[in-house]
């Protein structure tokens, strides 16, 4: 069996392109932008949105000008107050400093407060360079207007990334309403559903499709001697030795308590009747341990192909599988049939 979740509308996230770009984006690169904006409104060297630290980010060496910036940075520790100076040369606890007094010789610096949803301080908008900078009101408010921007887009991908969560966890609860929890399987609606979408590709396609109906011989006895938990674990290793038998893209599901049902698309009946011998003897080669005994299980199974009946519909289809099912347990355990327009009990 494989979950193909296109069929079910379980695919990646659907999102308009819009929302599929602020996704895709990195955040790095959203704050770059924010940086680079910086450094063309205020004509500075350099500018950095800073959470904490920014040494290192650049990927460069430290004794890099970008780097030796981001080391003067570093040492204002983020805070709420709106710092502008204009001329460091004057500022008598940063003339000395060796990135003041000597290279890269950084002239100006001023910081401001970038807050997030909760109104607490998150990170602080920073500018820098080689030369004095008179920061007039009009300047600190566009330096406001920055930090509003750049405020703006962290709640936006907050928002974003609640989106995605949200969009993810009512992914999951969907596909859990189609599997069955214990088999990892399709469930019977589900299976129907993948029945009939692969009928109708094939169809358009010009290509057969198959069914197979099969059913545990053992399981109802086994049940009923040793209980459920035990029975479920057989259930849970049969399923698995089925699944390694069919294609990646077959669709396996719990059709009826101990009933199950493959979809095969493209598979002719001569396909299916080889894949039906498959799983029969796979299982039949897997005997189980119970109580210190072992226990030889096998399957009936029970197929239905469209290059058979070419006129049939998915009700009728699963109807003449569920039939060749009965003839192949009235023939006794271990028995695969094929519907067939010859056979009497297959008329519909």
């Amino acid at each position: 069996m494989s979950l193909n979740s296109t069929d079910f509308g379980l695919t990646t996230l659907q999102v308009n392109s819009g929302f599929s770009k602020i996704l895709a984006e990195k955040f790095e690169a959203k704050i770059a932008r924010f940086e680079r904006v910086g450094m063309g409104l205020f004509d500075v060297a350099n500018c950095f949105v800073t959470f904490g630290r920014v040494v290192g980010r650049s990927g460069l060496t430290e004794r890099s000008i970008t780097e030796m910036e981001a080391a003067f940075s570093d040492e204002f520790p983020l805070s709420d107050e709106v710092l502008v100076l204009s001329d460091l040369n004057v500022h008598g606890e940063f003339g000395q400093h060796r990135f003041v007094a000597g290279p890269p010789m950084i002239r100006f610096f001023a910081s401001f407060p970038v807050y997030g949803q909760d109104g607490k301080l998150v990170a602080c908008l920073r500018l820098l360079d080689y030369q004095p900078h008179i920061f007039d009101d009009e300047q600190r408010l566009l330096l406001a207007d920055l930090a509003i921007m750049v405020e703006r887009e962290l709640a936006l991908s907050a928002v974003c990334q609640n989106q995605l969560e949200l969009m993810k966890q009512n992914r999951r609860l969907k596909r859990d309403t189609l599997v069955d929890p214990l088999l990892g399987t399709w469930n019977k609606p589900a299976i129907i559903r993948s029945l009939r979408l692969e009928m109708e590709r094939c169809a358009n396609s010009g290509k057969p499709m198959s069914l197979l109906f099969l059913l545990p011989d053992q399981i109802a006895e086994l049940r009923a001697k040793h209980g459920m938990v035990l029975t479920d674990q057989i259930l849970v290793r049969m399923v698995s030795r089925i699944r390694s038998c069919i294609r990646p893209f077959d669709a396996l599901g719990r059709f009826d308590n101990d009933q199950f049902l493959i979809v095969l698309p493209g598979a002719s009946r001569l396909v299916v009747m080889a894949v039906a011998e498959r799983i029969r003897l796979s299982v039949m080669m897997h005997s189980e341990w119970i109580e210190n005994a072992e226990v030889s299980l096998t399957v009936c199974v029970g197929l239905a192909s469209t290059d058979v009946y070419p006129d049939a519909d998915p009700e009728i289809l699963i109807s003449l599988a569920e039939k060749a099912l009965l003839s192949a347990k009235r023939a006794g355990n271990n028995t695969v049939v094929q519907a067939t327009p010859g056979q009497p009990d297959m008329m519909i």
